[in-house]
C-alpha cells in the first residue's frame, strides 16, 4: 500500500470521527459537513477521486443510502392515511411539478435541471423530526408528501438514467416498456406478499426471529442485507438504475418487517456511520471549491435556488386546506432539502456526460445551500410560534 493510500485512509477516517462534532458545533446535517471537508482534501491533494478504491466504496454507499432511503417508505402507512391528506399531497406535487416545467422554460435551463428542480427526498427530514418532533403536525404531513414525492422522484431519476444510457428512440422505448413491467412485477408481489403474511402472520418471525435468541440477533441484519443485494442483481441484470432497486429493497423491508424496530436502527447505523459518509466526502472530493465564484456557476445556482423554494412554498399553500398557513409554509421548507437525490441525478448525469461542468458544480453547491437556508428558516418560524 502506498504513502498516499495511507494518508487517504487516515483523512477519510478524521472526517468520519469530527464530522458529528462540527455537525452540532454550526448546528446542521453531517451530510453538508462531509461534503465541504471532501473538497477541502481534495484540493489539499491529500484524497483523489480517480482512487478505484475510493470510487468504489463510495458507490456502494451511494446505493446504500438509497436502500435507507426506501427504510423510510411503509406503503402500508401511507395507504392508511385520511384521503383527503393522500389527495392534498398529490395536488402539491402535481402543481410543484408544473411549475417546475414552466420555470425550467422560462429561464433557460438544461432538461437536466428541470428534472432536478421538483425532486424530494426526505433523508435530511429525519434530522427535523429528531429536532423538533416527529408528532408535530406539520412534520407528519412533510413527511407523508415526502415519501409519495421521493418514491415519483425515484421512478423520474430511473426514467432519465434510461434515458442518458440509449441513443436511439426504440431502446428508449423498450427500455421504458421494461421499467413498466419491472414495476407491475413489484406491485403483483406487493399484494402476494401482503395476502401471504395476512393468512399466515408466523412467517415473519420465522424470517426475522425474536432478537432474544442467538440467529435472531442476527437474522433480520442478514435478510435485510440479502433483499438488498438480490436487488441490485436482479436490476443489473434488467440494465436498469441500480438506486432503484436499492430503493425498492428498502421499501419492502420497512412495509413487511415494520415490526423489527430495531432493524432501521441497526442498517442506519451502519450506513450513516460508514458507508454514506464516504459518498458525501467523495461528492466533496469531486466539487472543486475554486469554481465557487466562477459567475456561470454562481448565476445556475441562484437560478437553481430560487426556483426550487419559490414552486414548493408556492405548491405548499395547497396544503392549507388541511393545515394552518405557517405550518404549510413549514412543510414547503421541510421538503425544500432534496440533497441526496440531487447529487443522486447530478451524479448520474455527470458519469453520462449530459451535464455540464459549471452546471455540475452549480447543482452541489445549491443542494448545500438549501438545507443552510432551509434549517435557518424553519429554526427562526418554529421560534417565533
Amino acid at each position: 500500500m502506498t504513502n498516499e493510500n495511507i494518508g487517504s485512509i487516515l483523512a477519510i477516517s478524521l472526517v468520519l470521527v469530527l464530522s458529528p462534532h462540527f455537525s452540532r458545533l454550526f448546528r446542521l446535517p453531517t451530510a453538508p459537513i462531509e461534503i465541504i471537508l471532501g473538497s477541502i482534501l481534495a484540493i489539499l491533494g491529500v484524497i483523489q477521486i480517480d482512487n478505484e478504491n475510493f470510487s468504489l466504496i463510495a458507490h456502494v454507499g451511494f446505493l446504500y443510502l438509497m436502500f435507507l432511503a426506501g427504510l423510510e417508505v411503509n406503503l402500508k402507512s401511507i395507504f392508511k392515511m385520511p384521503r383527503i391528506y393522500i389527495i392534498q399531497s398529490i395536488y402539491f406535487l402535481i402543481i410543484m411539478w408544473v411549475l417546475a416545467v414552466v420555470f425550467g422554460i422560462l429561464t433557460d435551463l438544461d432538461a437536466v435541471l428541470i428534472i432536478i428542480l421538483p425532486l424530494i427526498s426526505i433523508g435530511i427530514l429525519a434530522t427535523l423530526s429528531k429536532e423538533y418532533g416527529k408528532e408535530e403536525p406539520w412534520i407528519k404531513i412533510a413527511f407523508l408528501v415526502g415519501t409519495i414525492g421521493e418514491v415519483l422522484s425515484i421512478i423520474a431519476l430511473t426514467i432519465f438514467e434510461a434515458s442518458s444510457t440509449v441513443s436511439e428512440f426504440e431502446e428508449l422505448f423498450s427500455k421504458l416498456a421494461l421499467l413498466l413491467i419491472f414495476l407491475g412485477a413489484i406491485w403483483a408481489l406487493y399484494i402476494f406478499f401482503k395476502t401471504l403474511f395476512w393468512w399466515y402472520p408466523e412467517l415473519k418471525t420465522v424470517l426475522m426471529p425474536s432478537s432474544k435468541t442467538v440467529d435472531g440477533k442476527y437474522q433480520d441484519l442478514r435478510l435485510a442485507m440479502g433483499i438488498f443485494f438480490i436487488m441490485i442483481s436482479i436490476m443489473l441484470k434488467l440494465h436498469l438504475e441500480v438506486a432503484f432497486g436499492a430503493f425498492i429493497a428498502g421499501v419492502f423491508i420497512a412495509t413487511f418487517f415494520h415490526h423489527k424496530k430495531e432493524l432501521e436502527e441497526k442498517m442506519s447505523s451502519f450506513g450513516f456511520g460508514f458507508l454514506v459518509p464516504i459518498f458525501f466526502i467523495y461528492i466533496g472530493a469531486s466539487f472543486d471549491l475554486n469554481n465557487i465564484f466562477v459567475p456561470e456557476v454562481l448565476i445556475t445556482t441562484s437560478i437553481l435556488l430560487s426556483g426550487m423554494f419559490a414552486i414548493r412554498i408556492i405548491a405548499a399553500f395547497t396544503l392549507s386546506f388541511i393545515t394552518e398557513k405557517r405550518q404549510a409554509l413549514l412543510i414547503g421548507l421541510a421538503l425544500s432539502m432534496p440533497l441526496t437525490l440531487m447529487i443522486a441525478v447530478a451524479t448520474i448525469a455527470n458519469e453520462h456526460g449530459s451535464i455540464g461542468r459549471y452546471d455540475y458544480y452549480a447543482v452541489i453547491l445549491a443542494s448545500l445551500l438549501e438545507v443552510i437556508i432551509s434549517m435557518i428558516i424553519i429554526k427562526v418560524l418554529v421560534k417565533q410560534k
